[in-house]
């Protein structure tokens, strides 16, 4: 267990560090800027290959592999089940507006083509930055967190840290952009967060890889940014409900975190042993896969 908690002081440190080195520029420029963002969204990898070299010197134990294609593919249409709802609210409210022109990415394309192109190719530039942070939050955070602590707090905690990581640059910088005061926005992005985070940690355990997060984790930007967002025309009420820093997502994600903190993926191991599967610290056999 000291170990394990050891490992995990290291990783956070490395990747507190790290990202440090990279926030510090777009806080000095007061903007963020999309090559520093990846740079960003990489360092809690570095930090999780580093801390496996360190400590145990091979690069076992992430879960590499993609694991079973239904958990992909659940993760990929997760984002559209609790979205749409918070959008469909505001274009129906008054919130905003919805204009399906906002999909056209190019010159003589429909919407629905538009919107097709962003579902898919888009899918690999967000894969490709949020996977810098899967490996790191779900292929190694969550695995080792669960080694001495139950799933509800291990779901928790890890989002907790993570909404915690987000901090320097929308507290300094303009990474939320504008439209509500910095406490509100700060509010509904942790809840937000944490909320995602416990979904991602439920779809990690339940299928032995940090894929299926990373996969959510993109297609959430994607779907929420790409597609909603940008099919919304918003006025001066509009952040208050969507994005990332309204209540409307903040209010989905808690919903569907309840659910899965209601839902232990570690259920059958536990009642087959007998025990509380939301108190049990649990065993290697629901860990990922290496």
């Amino acid at each position: 267990m000291a170990e394990t908690k050891r490992k995990i002081a290291l990783f956070l440190a490395l990747t507190f560090g790290l990202s440090a080195l990279t926030w510090i520029p777009q806080i000095q420029a007061g903007t963020i800027h999309p090559l520093w963002i990846l740079a960003t969204m990489w360092c809690p990898a570095v930090a999780a290959i580093a801390t496996r070299l360190i400590t145990q010197h091979n690069l076992r134990d992430f879960g590499w592999k993609p694991g079973k294609l239904k958990w992909l593919a659940l993760a990929y249409v997760l984002p559209i089940f609790y979205a749409l709802p918070v959008y469909l609210i505001a274009w129906s409210s008054g919130l905003g507006i919805f204009d399906e022109g906002k999909w056209i990415v190019a010159p003589n394309l429909t919407p629905l083509t538009g919107l097709a192109m962003i579902a898919s190719a888009g899918l690999a530039a967000s894969l490709l930055s949020a996977t810098g942070e899967e490996i790191g939050w779900r292929g190694f955070l969550v695995p080792e967190m669960l080694k001495v602590s139950s799933f509800r707090r291990t779901a928790l905690v890890s989002g907790a840290i993570w909404a915690t990581w987000h901090m320097p640059l929308i507290i300094f910088a303009d990474y939320r952009g504008h439209g509500t005061p910095l406490i509100f926005s700060i509010v509904c992005f942790a809840a937000m967060i944490v909320g995602l985070a416990v979904i991602m940690a439920w779809i990690t355990v339940k299928s032995g890889s940090f894929w299926p997060a990373a996969m959510l984790h993109a297609t959430h930007n994607l779907f929420v940014q790409g597609v909603f967002d940008a099919a919304t025309v918003t006025n001066e009420s509009s952040a208050y409900w969507t994005g990332e820093f309204g209540a409307g997502l903040a209010l989905s994600m808690a919903i569907a975190a309840v659910l899965c903190l209601r839902i232990s993926p570690l259920s059958d191991e536990a009642h087959e042993k007998g025990a509380d599967p939301q108190d049990r610290p649990p065993s290697g056999a629901n860990e990922p896969a290496a």
